[in-house]
């Protein structure tokens, strides 16, 4: 049941608590300890657990990761010179990680923090689609089943916030409700998912690499692909979204009457708002296809320009998750509460949207390849395939087959095209391989059921009235109906990638 809601509510609801937070560094991350110390410097600590090998090296890494990046320039015009001191009072680093038990903490400070936290927000993942499974398993799993362990030993707790992401719902088609998943529930039908066995794999795995004493390059792919076997297996189309789908799995099963929720956003984008429009860290789905094209290194790129492209703006993340906190705290015994942070029912826009400010922007804005002084980067019309088979084909008359006879002829010639035939291996390998990774969402044809989200939405603007502007629902704001996407992609986003993206 959701109370009365608005952004002073919101704003109160953070003052005097106590919140750990898991994955700071990350780019999500650093937008929410942000905002909490921007919107509420009466909260009185943020705990950041940081992979650290002691304290001093978890300040530094907050120092440098976090709090010393250019989002926290407004916190630092507003404190001046006492910013320094406002971040030592209110930002505690805690060396660990989610993958230990006890989160790696010494048991004095666990007896502290199980006295002394209200939240917990828990953002620590790893995001890479292909990740070792080994790798992926003791992250996105394990560090659930740590966190929420710990969870259920704080006396105080509030809540526990656990962010997923809305792919977990595979390649499903049609609409995607906002419903949790089920100890060993999959998406392959007549499949029943033992978590126990695969962590057997796993450990098996890892016994049978040591025995055979085999190169860290080869464990390292061997692991890549047993993770994407396992995955594809139980309908999930890579490592990540199927270890997050566990991770959910299991904190629903393990959470007792613990008040969790868990938010599912879409492909999270630079920031729309505030406090810094167009910053973003780390490349998403679409920016490798800005990238690609801006350089002029992609000219074919496999997607359907008619399907709906499921984009969020990282502060709209950052409110939905805040708004969620209020909202849900201390809801002991309820249904753990499920929300997709998304776009494509509430606002679809079409990939064709992005495809086309893409082109707009570098024909008026071109890059120059070797700086200021260089001759700019003409780019040309992006050609698209529709389905996998057809760009497979392509790739295979257009740059295969002319590579093999390439290999061949430098092969007769002594090596005389050795640098031509490598630079055009990396560059098919390099498409290939980007098709490849983001195929499951450029060719995706489900949309995200918001209908909680929804009624979270009406709560704050019911009660954001007019006579509430002096602080404004725009402060916490997370409807995507108000973005003008080609506005956005053009003035914001695209920028955006080209200041803090590209090399």
């Amino acid at each position: 049941m959701i109370g009365e809601l608005d952004s002073d509510v919101v704003v109160r609801y953070f003052r005097g608590k106590s919140i750990l937070i898991t994955g700071s560094t990350g780019f999500l991350g650093k937008v929410l300890v942000e905002k909490i110390l921007r919107v509420q410097p009466d909260v009185k600590k943020l705990f950041l657990l940081i992979r650290a090998t002691d304290a001093e090296s978890a300040k530094q890494r907050v120092k440098t990761e976090v709090t010393g990046r250019e989002i926290f320039k407004i916190l630092k015009e507003k404190h001046g010179n006492g910013f320094e001191g406002f971040i030592q009072e209110k930002i505690c680093p805690l060396p660990g990680d989610v993958i230990y038990e006890n989160l790696g903490l010494a048991p004095a400070k666990l007896r502290e923090l199980w006295k002394e936290i209200d939240i917990i927000v828990n953002g620590a993942a790893t995001t890479n689609f292909y990740e070792r499974y080994d790798v992926a398993f003791d992250t996105n799993f394990m560090g659930a089943k740590h966190i929420c362990e710990f969870a259920k030993r704080c006396s105080k707790l509030k809540m526990l916030l656990h962010v997923s992401t809305a792919y977990v719902a595979g390649e499903q088609e049609g609409i995607v409700l906002e419903k949790p998943f089920h100890l060993g529930e999959t998406l392959t039908e007549g499949t029943q998912l033992d978590i126990e066995s695969e962590l057997n794999l796993i450990k098996e795995t890892r016994r049978e690499l040591k025995a055979n004493r085999s190169s860290e390059k080869a464990d390292r792919r061997i692991m890549k692909e047993l993770g994407l076997n396992r995955a594809r297996a139980f309908g999930w189309p890579n490592t990540y979204v199927f270890t997050k789908a566990m991770g959910e799995m299991l904190l629903g099963h393990l959470r007792g009457d613990l008040p969790v929720v868990i938010v599912r956003p879409s492909i999270i984008t630079s920031i729309l708002n505030e406090p810094l429009p167009g910053w973003m860290e780390g490349i998403r789905t679409i920016d490798s296809f800005i990238i690609g094209y801006a350089k002029q290194a992609l000219s074919i790129f496999l997607v359907d320009l008619d399907l709906i492209m499921d984009v969020i703006p990282g502060d709209m993340v950052v409110n939905g998750m805040m708004v969620a906190m209020a909202a849900h705290s201390e809801e002991q015994g309820q249904q753990q509460s499920i929300y997709h942070l998304t776009s494509s029912v509430r606002h679809p826009a079409s990939y064709a949207v992005l495809a086309e400010c893409v082109h707009r922007y570098f024909l008026h804005n071109p890059l120059r390849s070797g700086g200021k002084n260089s001759e700019p980067v003409r780019p040309s019309r992006m050609r698209f395939f529709r389905t996998l088979p057809r760009f497979r084909a392509y790739m295979a008359v257009k740059f295969r087959l002319p590579l093999e006879i390439l290999r061949l002829l430098n092969i007769a010639l002594c090596g005389a095209f050795s640098r031509r035939y490598d630079e055009l291996s990396r560059k098919y390998r390099y498409v290939m391989h980007i098709a490849e990774l983001y195929a499951p969402y450029s060719l995706f044809r489900g949309c995200f059921d918001d209908s909680n989200t929804e009624r979270l939405r009406a709560a704050m603007a019911s009660n954001d009235g007019q006579d509430k502007r002096s602080r404004g629902y725009e402060d916490f704001g997370f409807d995507p109906k108000c973005i003008d996407w080609d506005d956005y992609f053009y003035r914001v986003h695209i920028p955006g990638v080209v200041k803090y993206l590209c090399d």
